[in-house]
């Protein structure tokens, strides 16, 4: 269920470290115009984040303009692998955008051959074409159509179907609400294109049937032949839960996908840039997809994604019929190169894995500690803590929401929980997190964290 943080400010304890400080009510009565504002103007499909005016953001902190600082776990859902505010992309940013050269359309631009020169000597050679967008959206749809456009091709109109995967996020066009697997997102736009099919995930927790067989009876019994299918796509983690595939798996859909002639495409627009710890997430499996869709870290900052892919593929569209206004914008490009060159050159790719291994240690120590997590799942610098109620793997969702309005409070900031029941904490810091943010960090979640039981438990007691 939806909910919303109150915009009535109200007490919280003060905090004062180096990395936190918290020094007055919450929401900052100053943010209230601005949150009002918003609230105002915005459809209510805007609201239901941590009541926070951001005014200021540096490496893995974020500031309001009242004196407040969380240590942030959100990345800004997951965007700044690089970390915030660095002045490497400022300065790029503001270098081309004082030539006077904002916008280019289709016509061809410096900035957008350099990135895609930078992307393709980073890339396996088999995903040998790019293609820009501005958001992981439009490279879901973009996806859909080019891998249909090739079932045509190699196996005629009755090859289109697109097999997904239940509780997956692909994204909140159309087409990707189709493609994705939360209930929730795709009750209200009706079936409108039942050759849209989802299968179980085999992450191994919420559903335990991980074998390739399974997804084959899976099929069988929704009525779906091979022959018929025109693509297969995945996240390469479920952004809901940040649960990967069972390794054997996907490179049983790897081989099966090429003996059918259906493209794989792995959504790696949370995953990808060094999030889990390799710096494309579909490296964990050991495997290359045909198409690879890319956003979020890509710039860390501002809105640019790619699709990657086969020339086989990506040129199946004729010359002016697949372009986007502003893809490939110049500026953003030139975000998109200064982010890309500080991952590589301050290893921040090894560092999402080392941090990473720390932090998921923290967390799976506070699992133990209580019941009413059911699982801790990720790679890397991404993480997902699933509420449950105990002994069951029903999701908490009220649960969640208690642990990250009390980190907030505390001065960790994440966003409103996902996933099923809105029950799993989400947790993303930039990769550029030092080892005491992590450990500070982790502490103040257990802390959140028991509280918010205790508080429950309190409840219960009363009623």
């Amino acid at each position: 269920m939806a909910r919303e943080f109150t915009l009535t400010p109200h007490e919280v304890p003060r905090v004062e470290t180096g990395l936190r400080r918290i020094v007055t009510p919450l929401p900052a009565p100053a943010s209230l115009d601005v949150l009002a504002a918003l609230r105002r103007h915005e459809p209510r499909a805007m609201q239901g984040q941590p009541p926070i005016v951001w005014h200021r953001a540096e490496g893995f902190q974020i500031y309001d303009n009242a004196g407040n600082c969380w240590i942030d776990w959100s990345s800004g859902v997951l965007i700044t692998n690089a970390g915030h505010g660095r002045r490497e992309i400022r300065d790029a940013i503001a270098a081309h955008a004082n030539t006077g050269v904002l916008v280019t359309y289709a016509f061809a631009n410096e900035a957008r051959a350099r990135l895609l020169s930078r992307l393709s000597g980073l890339l396996p050679p088999e995903l040998n074409k790019i293609f820009l967008l501005t958001t992981g959206s439009e490279t879901v749809e973009c996806a859909i159509k080019l891998s249909r456009m090739h079932g045509l091709q190699s196996g005629g109109r009755g090859k289109k179907v697109i097999i997904s995967f239940q509780d997956a996020f692909h994204g909140r066009t159309l087409g990707a609400q189709q493609a994705g697997g939360i209930p929730d997102l795709k009750t209200w736009i009706g079936n409108l294109d039942a050759a849209f099919v989802q299968v179980p995930f085999p992450d191994g927790y919420r559903n335990t049937e991980v074998s390739f067989d399974s997804f084959l009876r899976r099929l069988q019994e929704q009525g779906v032949e091979a022959a018929t299918i025109a693509g297969v796509i995945a996240e390469t983690y479920q952004g809901g839960s940040a649960a990967f595939a069972d390794k054997t798996f996907m490179k049983a859909l790897r081989q099966w996908c090429t003996g059918h002639k259906i493209v794989l495409t792995l959504d790696e627009v949370q995953a990808g840039f060094g999030r889990t710890g390799t710096m494309w997430g579909f490296e964990h499996y050991g495997i290359v997809p045909d198409l690879a869709l890319f956003g979020k870290g890509i710039s860390s900052s501002l809105p640019v994604a790619a699709v990657a892919g086969a020339a086989s593929i990506m040129d199946l569209a004729a010359p002016g019929t697949m372009s986007s206004t502003h893809g490939g914008n110049p500026v953003c490009c030139a975000a998109a190169l200064a982010s890309i060159e500080l991952i590589v050159k301050e290893g921040l790719v090894d560092a999402a894995r080392s941090q990473g291994a720390l932090l998921h240690e923290r967390l799976r120590a506070v699992k133990e500690r209580f019941p009413c997590i059911g699982a801790v799942q990720g790679e890397g610098l991404v993480a997902g803590v699933h509420c449950v109620r105990a002994g069951t793997k029903e999701p908490d969702g009220a649960l969640a929401w208690a642990v990250v309005e009390r980190c907030f409070e505390k001065g960790l900031l994440m966003f409103a929980p996902v996933g099923p029941g809105g029950a799993t904490v989400k947790i993303c810091p930039p990769l550029n997190i030092s080892r005491e943010a992590i450990e500070e960090s982790a502490a103040v979640f257990e802390e959140a964290f028991a509280e918010s039981v205790a508080a429950r438990s309190r409840e219960a007691h009363a009623s």
